[in-house]
């Protein structure tokens, strides 16, 4: 079974990771997260309430895209929304909170798209992150809801990323799980620590991790791991049963100098077996990308991201027993205040494939390149 396409949306970046790295700009707000080229409402709606500010911000966006070898199901091209948006949030005194709702698209590289209409009943629903947030002090808080993964240097939403399309290594990680964390800041250190669902599963097994070390102005190094306290034959269209079952690992580096952006990662994951689950062999993953962006102009940007991912073990992983992909994705990006447009080209190759498992009508096609452009409005 090919398992990327089954759980294509099955991942993210991490908030914590982008709260302890350096920003190449100051966004008015840091939830949700943003990976520049793109930039939040540098002055969003607020009102005050009891001494306090409410925060409104949101996202209207759409993309068209043409690819070839199109996987069965998927169309050769389209014109869809990716993302019809509203955030509420409180973000002064103990208590605070943050509230994201609306419609949106997952898209990912080397698998099929689903609608905006269709993919909220099927994966988080229409209020995908919505938690509560105490804040004692200004090194701890604990957040309790629905949480942003740890796991990974990609986010879940395209206005969050570098690229429109998610890649290979953000096909195997949690992307929204629910549950409970805690934070800490400590000098140069930010550390979070989370008991959750995963995968949202609803099986709340999953330890995760992350910690992050400034390491200068410009360099912060990441550690985040998710293991599985307990085995599940829990499964759903977000929540594989194999990546249910498993661990993932990632080391994390983002370098911020001048007019660069650059973040590199490594990424491992182990699926062990379970037969009760129908995993009857152990499986891993390995894989490598290096994110980057140049800024032209306050305008004006580039980024691009490459990535290569393998897999071994019994367990089919990927595109089947022991397959490999990589990937090249390259996006120019135009910001006018609130006001965005960006095109990007992207190419997925894949090797030692299951039968089927690949691209085009008969899963035989052992490529697919895709062109897009998605554009909106931040406000």
């Amino acid at each position: 079974m090919n398992v990327l396409k089954t759980t294509w949306l099955a991942s993210a970046a991490t908030l914590a990771f982008a709260m302890a790295a350096p920003a190449a700009h100051a966004d008015a707000l840091s939830t949700p997260a943003m990976t520049p080229p793109l930039s939040a409402n540098a002055d969003p709606l607020s009102i005050d309430v009891a001494g306090s500010k409410i925060y409104f911000t949101g996202q209207l966006t759409g993309m068209g895209f043409t690819q070839n070898h199109s996987i069965p199901g998927d169309k050769k091209s389209r014109v869809d929304l990716t993302n019809a948006q509203v955030e509420i949030q409180k973000t002064d005194g103990v208590f605070q909170f943050y509230v994201q709702a609306g419609a949106y698209s997952l898209p990912s590289l080397g698998a099929p798209y689903f609608k905006a209409k269709d993919l909220p009943d099927l994966t988080y629903h229409y209020v995908p992150n919505a938690y509560v947030k105490i804040v004692p002090n200004a090194t701890f808080n604990i957040e309790a809801g629905i949480l942003p993964t740890l796991i990974g240097a990609e986010y879940t939403f395209t206005f969050q990323n570098m690229n429109i399309d998610r890649g290979l290594l953000w096909n195997q990680e949690p992307a929204i799980s629910r549950g409970v964390q805690a934070n800490v800041t400590q000098g140069p250190v930010t550390a979070s620590f989370a008991l959750t669902d995963g995968y949202y599963s609803s099986h709340y097994s999953t330890g995760s991790t992350l910690i992050a070390y400034t390491v200068s102005k410009t360099d912060t190094v990441a550690f985040a791991g998710s293991v599985q306290f307990n085995k599940t034959t829990k499964a759903r269209f977000a929540t594989p049963v194999t990546l249910n079952n498993g661990d993932i690992f990632n080391l994390m580096w983002t370098h911020s100098e001048g007019n660069w952006m650059v973040e590199p990662y490594l990424q491992y994951g182990h699926v062990p077996k379970y037969t009760a689950a129908g995993i009857t062999d152990s499986g891993s993953t390995y894989g490598a990308a290096v994110l980057a962006k140049y800024t032209f102009s306050p305008m004006f940007s580039l980024a691009g991201r490459a990535e290569y991912e393998t897999s071994s073990g019994g367990t089919p992983l990927l595109y089947g027993h022991k397959s490999k992909a990589y990937s090249l994705t390259v996006t120019p990006t135009i910001q006018l205040k609130t006001f965005f447009v960006r095109g990007e080209l992207s190419y997925t190759g894949v090797s030692s494939i299951a039968p089927g498992a690949g691209f085009g009508p008969a899963g035989t096609s052992k490529s697919q390149t895709r062109a897009k452009v998605e554009t909106g409005f931040l406000f």
